[in-house]
């Protein structure tokens, strides 16, 4: 059983742990963030080591990483701590649920999470570093960039291209062909039925193209612990 490290000590890590430990061949052995952020030593009975010395502590030969950080910054928080764990040597695991319906021949990479009840069609790619939450259903042919975040029940239709490092809110829909583009927050319950702008924020009723860029907007919208 390959042991991992998890990024993390927010309630993504506690749910990680969960997914992880009851649904996976891995092994978590200890939870580590940045130093300044440690407040406790352990959490659910594991060490808490700080992440500037984590790699002398838990080697990369030895211990696999997970970056457990939803979408703060449109996914930055967890792009950048995903980026320092590969210089400092980790492969960085995915999880993918036994509850998640997985067509054979999908092409997904690192630190990627695929939770219970998601379905996935058929010729799917998902890049590195991108959370497909419980229910989101990704239709065949479509491509899913790194660092992405699909929440609950998020729907993305046949064909159709989410570019890096975007938030596609729960209830959401991106029609049939469509490209949603790099750094985009698709607000919940959005239909989406042409491409979008870079960095634009999409609601219900309307897109909010500017003046407060996707980054800053995006944590109004959303409200959750890193």
């Amino acid at each position: 059983m390959k042991k991992i490290v998890i990024f993390g000590t927010s309630p993504a890590a506690i749910q990680s742990h969960y997914d992880f430990t009851n649904d996976s061949g891995y092994e978590v052995v200890a939870f580590t963030v940045d130093r300044n952020e440690i407040k406790e030593k352990e959490l659910l009975g594991l060490p808490v080591v700080p992440f500037e010395e984590v790699e002398t502590i838990y080697p990369p030969v030895d211990f696999g990483m997970f970056i457990a950080v939803y979408f703060n910054r449109v996914n930055k928080v967890r792009m950048k701590k995903y980026e320092l764990a590969k210089a400092k040597g980790y492969t960085l695991v995915s999880y993918i649920s036994s509850k998640a319906i997985v067509w054979p021949g999908l092409q997904i990479g690192e630190n990627c999470m695929v939770c219970d009840g998601a379905n996935i069609r058929p010729f799917t790619k998902i890049g590195n570093d991108t959370f497909v939450m419980p229910c989101a259903v990704i239709g065949h042919d479509s491509v899913v960039a790194d660092h992405c975040y699909l929440a609950i029940h998020a729907v993305i239709l046949a064909g159709a291209r989410v570019e890096s490092c975007c938030v596609i809110g729960a209830n959401s829909t991106i029609l049939n062909g469509v490209t949603v583009a790099r750094e985009c927050v698709i607000s919940a319950g959005a239909v989406i039925n042409s491409d979008t702008q870079q960095k634009g924020v999409y609601t219900v009723n309307q897109p909010i193209l500017q003046p407060l860029p996707s980054d800053k907007l995006a944590n109004v919208l959303f409200k959750v612990q890193v």
